[in-house]
């Protein structure tokens, strides 16, 4: 049977919680235009609301893990 574990993956480059911040406001920003491009009809490309929902989401869990590791 296959191995379903999964492992983490290893960062390449380790980010502050100030940089995710500063990442994070900017990927809401772009969601924001985003969606207000897919209303007026000018996004072309649908998929790239739920691509940055996405990578909002894997940013909150990173800055609550970095914070959680400061903790300790």
């Amino acid at each position: 049977m296959a191995d379903t574990k999964k492992t983490a993956k290893k960062a390449d480059v380790v980010k502050t919680i100030d940089e995710l911040r500063a990442e994070l406001a900017t990927k809401q920003q772009d969601l924001n235009d985003s969606r207000r491009s897919h209303k007026a009809g000018e996004l072309v490309n649908p998929r790239v609301l739920g691509q940055i929902r996405k990578e909002i989401a894997r940013l909150h869990t990173a800055i609550h893990a970095a914070e959680l590791k400061e903790e300790q």
